[in-house]
């Protein structure tokens, strides 16, 4: 009998495609595609993949006098865009089943994002990126990722962050934080860890769908993190 591959969400910061000053830089979106292609290979796992838009427009940002919904509608915007370059490098790199879906219609650009068609393509060993959010204002990408993750019955998330770690404050700030290799679900609540925003880690526990938070820079290391090997990020899970 065969064994049953993998299935993960791995979340892609959109800073990853920007560069020198640049919002959208080609040759990014082209050496992450390349990145992705060899964990692929490496894990022979089933790979949702969902990505942000930061490089080019955060809903959060704007300030007080805008409009939070039509914000929210340009970030979401935003993530399709780095989903449509991703797509884009991901074929030139001679990956040919690979599905752009978005929960915002946008047929002429990307699938709708419907559930079955989404777990029938990483059953057919297809990647899928999802971008769009959750195409609802007032929902963060994590959220989206959470809730994708559910969805697609994937057995964790992999969320690639700019440390590589959970910490019992900001390493970035403070240089005697510790970092947590483990830490369950009701520690970082109880410790107040900031992990995600809360909906989405609400989404997380009680799906019990454990996070792997890594350094981005770490990308690579991926397919040894869906083998079990936590050594450079955090796993948050149940006790």
């Amino acid at each position: 009998m065969s064994v049953k591959p993998e299935r993960v969400i791995l979340k892609i910061s959109g800073e990853l495609f920007g560069q020198n000053g640049n919002n959208i830089d080609f040759q990014k979106y082209d050496s992450v595609s390349r990145r992705l292609i060899k964990i692929k290979d490496d894990s022979r796992a089933q790979i949702a993949i969902v990505v942000g838009g930061g490089n080019i427009f955060r809903g959060r940002q704007a300030n007080s006098q805008v409009d939070s919904t039509e914000a929210d509608n340009m970030g979401m915007l935003a993530t399709i865009m780095n989903g449509i370059g991703l797509r884009e490098a991901l074929v030139r790199n001679s990956v040919q089943d690979i599905r752009l879906m978005t929960a915002i219609p946008i047929e002429k650009m990307a699938e709708p994002y419907i559930i079955q068609k989404a777990r029938h393509h990483l059953a057919h060993d297809r990647i899928i990126i999802i971008a769009g959010g959750l195409g609802i204002a007032g929902f963060s990408t994590d959220s989206a990722v959470a809730h994708y993750a559910r969805d697609l019955c994937c057995r964790m998330i992999l969320k690639a962050s700019t440390v590589d770690g959970v910490y019992d404050s900001d390493p970035r700030q403070n240089p005697s934080a510790q970092k947590y290799p483990r830490v369950s679900f009701d520690d970082v609540i109880a410790r107040k860890i900031k992990v995600m925003d809360s909906t989405a880690f609400t989404m997380c526990q009680e799906s019990n769908i454990p996070i792997f938070v890594f350094n981005i820079s770490d990308l690579d290391k991926t397919p040894e993190a869906i083998a079990g090997d936590y050594s450079f990020g955090t796993i948050i899970c149940r006790d």
